[in-house]
């Protein structure tokens, strides 16, 4: 996802960005640390994991963060006349994930918070035979298609093993509503992990299939 981050603007220009789920902010330091005076939300429906986070791991100083307590498709209300340029979905564990989270509808939603310039990056976690993650894809395509995004948009990022469906881990869903560049596929591959892999098109519709 930080890769792909590193894509979303020239270099160290600061980037409007929404993290749904917050963990323990690793993005939000990570923008933080590349691209100084990021304006970031975090929103997170624990507040304790919060709390601890922030106390025993800090903030970088100078870092502008505005963190909700709540859940994160419920909280969307009070961003609608906000736009982004990085929405990061990272709650999924698996089939487990709240369903309201998984639908096209929420992933539409998503969307239309997005600058014209701006990325959706969601995390999906999943295991053999990655039958969530390809639901996942299938979702979010609808969910832009919704948005009024093409089927264009959309790649899905990780190590080249993790297609084949055998092996549980992550798979990086990453959407525009500008087009896919194919120069970020080029650089997302050099960026690694390697072997790295980044399906699109009729690629990414395959593994969505499940064929």
């Amino acid at each position: 996802m930080g890769n792909v981050l590193d894509l979303a603007a020239e270099p160290g220009q600061p980037l409007r960005a929404l993290h749904l789920g917050a963990g323990a902010l690793t993005l939000t330091r990570y923008l933080q640390a590349t691209r100084p005076g990021s304006e970031q939300v975090a929103v997170e429906l624990e507040r304790e994991l919060l709390d601890f986070v922030l106390a025993h791991l800090p903030l970088p100083e100078g870092t502008h963060l505005e963190t909700v307590i709540g859940d994160a498709r419920e909280s969307l209300d009070r961003f609608a006349r906000r736009q982004f340029d990085a929405v990061v979905l990272d709650i999924f564990a698996g089939a487990d994930a709240p369903g309201h989270l998984t639908t096209a509808e929420f992933y539409a939603e998503l969307a239309r918070l997005l600058s014209p310039d701006g990325v959706l990056l969601v995390n999906v976690g999943d295991d053999p035979p990655l039958a969530f993650a390809r639901r996942q894809i299938r979702e979010l395509l609808a969910g832009l298609a919704a948005a009024g995004c093409s089927d264009g948009d959309v790649a899905a990022l990780g190590p080249a093993d993790m297609f084949t469906g055998r092996y549980p881990g992550n798979i990086v869903l990453a959407a525009t509503p500008f087009g896919w560049p194919e120069e970020w596929s080029r650089s997302l591959l050099a960026a690694g992990p390697h072997p790295a892999a980044v399906l699109t098109g009729e690629e990414l519709d395959v593994f969505a299939s499940g064929a």
